[in-house]
């Protein structure tokens, strides 16, 4: 929503308590120390990061918008008490992207099982259900689509198992769950979502 004039939506302010991952590791979000998630895109994390080095204790004053579903502010600008201001300008051009991510040291995914007790869902930008942060911090996520049949798993207290693909980073520990479940002992594949059906075309709309 780097189109958006930052200064004309409404704000939300709080201490920064903890980044959230998404399945590849990339911090996309963050938990406020009121309990509020707030998501952003991953190619601002990198600014976020060297902001709250610098001024993690001060208070974060956050523009964005809050989706019809889901608790959740996405947000488009961030202010440090100290004033320094991050805006979501968009992701940066491929060659700029490339060179950012030249001397980085790609992590790869390992198997990972995780068995916790949900402390709130997580969810994306529009608001939909995308894992669940346990309260020992590590980070499960899943399709959107399954979030509906797993919604009593996602119920704070909840015990959640999930079995797939992870990492461990400086920032936490985040799987992708390609098993789910109340228990390791009670795991169900998580299901891959159904292909759209081809829309018929004039000719056989009409026939």
């Amino acid at each position: 929503m780097h189109w958006i004039n930052p200064d004309c939506l409404p704000e939300i302010a709080g201490r920064f308590e903890r980044f959230l991952l998404n399945p590849h590791g990339e911090a996309d979000g963050m938990i406020l120390a009121n309990g509020a998630e707030v998501h952003f895109p991953p190619h601002l994390a990198g600014a976020l990061r060297a902001a709250l080095e610098q001024d993690s204790a001060g208070p974060l004053r956050i523009r964005g918008v809050r989706p019809r579903q889901g608790d959740v502010f996405t947000a488009v600008a961030f202010e440090t008490a100290k004033g320094v201001r991050i805006v979501d300008n968009g992701p940066p051009k491929r060659d700029e992207r490339e060179k950012g991510h030249k001397h980085e040291a790609k992590e790869k995914r390992a198997p990972m099982s995780v068995e916790g007790v949900v402390r709130r869902p997580l969810h994306g930008p529009k608001g939909e259900t995308r894992g669940a942060l346990l309260e020992d911090g590590r980070i499960v996520r899943f399709a959107p689509h399954e979030a509906p049949r797993l919604a009593a798993l996602l119920k704070r207290g909840a015990t959640l198992a999930a079995r797939g693909e992870g990492l461990a980073t400086a920032l936490g520990a985040v799987i992708e769950a390609r098993e789910i479940g109340p228990s390791a002992a009670a795991l169900q594949p998580v299901r891959a979502k159904a292909p759209k059906a081809d829309k018929p075309r004039g000719d056989e709309a009409h026939a």
